[in-house]
């Protein structure tokens, strides 16, 4: 398979996540290092699910419960406890890694023998371009899903809960319930994206999360860049944004890839790309200062 075809499979498969942390960090204000963990119990539940005979759909709609479920846990710490979101999200992700040991019983489970979501759709010869119309689908039903839910009451509510907590609450909403739907809903679509990933490489690995969300966080931040650039408001282009940053980030990764760089650098080119993405905007606004 092509390396540039690959990324983009790669980077739709990507699409929940990056929907998920661009709904809790950027809509929500809360950020959320549970995504490191649900993402692999996402794969995991998918795994375990696929080898006890369920059909691959019902894996990922069980996958993105599990992924629910860590997120309402994270809420609830930060909420109840008065404990920091940040530092909520760290003990739910170490949690989850020996929660998803145990679940899948070993570090890795190949899932070659086993049908995936990718089979059920067959308009090409081609499996590679059955899996791209497949991913395709899903995140266009993303889109619209998502940019719909966020324009309703609930919506709003969620969204106002991140831009002004205080004020929503004089309006009588339940803030500490909004964190709790809104880090539940986060986490089950970085859980779907698990579920994918793991139907479409093969395999469900134990370690498969861990700087998931530093590769989530740059594509948000190229999301984010596009959105202020192009001065969007609307829900769904402002999501639709978030999805091509994704699709460049992994570009970006596989450019990377096909110029030589070693994949077991992969995790500090993946780092550096981030930091260079965070970076350049604050060197720019020092040299614009300096100038004056």
């Amino acid at each position: 398979m092509d390396f540039y075809f690959a990324a983009v499979i790669q980077a739709l498969c990507f699409g929940p996540l990056v929907v998920g942390l661009f709904l809790s960090m950027k809509i929500f204000n809360i950020p959320d290092i549970t995504t490191d963990g649900s993402y692999t119990l996402g794969a995991v539940t998918t795994a375990v699910a696929l080898s006890q005979g369920y059909p691959p759909l019902v894996a990922l709609l069980l996958a993105m419960g599990g992924g629910a479920l860590a997120g309402c846990c994270t809420a609830l710490i930060h909420t109840w406890l008065r404990i920091h979101a940040l530092l909520a999200g760290i003990l739910v992700m170490t949690a989850l890694y020996s929660i998803n040991l145990v679940f899948l019983g070993r570090s890795n489970m190949p899932l070659l023998d086993y049908p995936a979501v990718f089979d059920q759709l067959g308009l090409f010869d081609s499996i590679d371009h059955n899996t791209m119309s497949v991913l395709i689908l899903f995140v266009i039903a993303l889109l619209f899903v998502m940019s719909y839910l966020l324009r309703t009451d609930f919506g709003i509510a969620l969204r106002a809960t991140g831009d002004s907590e205080p004020m929503i609450r004089a309006q009588g909403v339940n803030t500490t319930r909004m964190k709790v739907y809104g880090l539940a809903l986060s986490n089950a679509l970085v859980a779907w994206s698990g579920g994918l990933m793991a139907q479409f490489q093969g395999f469900a690995d134990i370690n498969m999360g861990i700087g998931i969300v530093i590769s989530g966080l740059g594509a948000v931040i190229i999301g984010d860049t596009l959105i202020n650039f192009l001065k969007l408001r609307a829900m769904l282009p402002m999501l639709s944004c978030v999805i091509v940053g994704v699709v460049l980030f992994q570009s970006v990764l596989a450019l990377a890839l096909s110029v030589g760089v070693n994949p077991n650098l992969l995790k500090l080119t993946t780092a550096l790309l981030v930091l260079a993405i965070v970076a350049l905007p604050r060197v720019g606004g020092v040299l614009q200062l300096a100038k004056r």
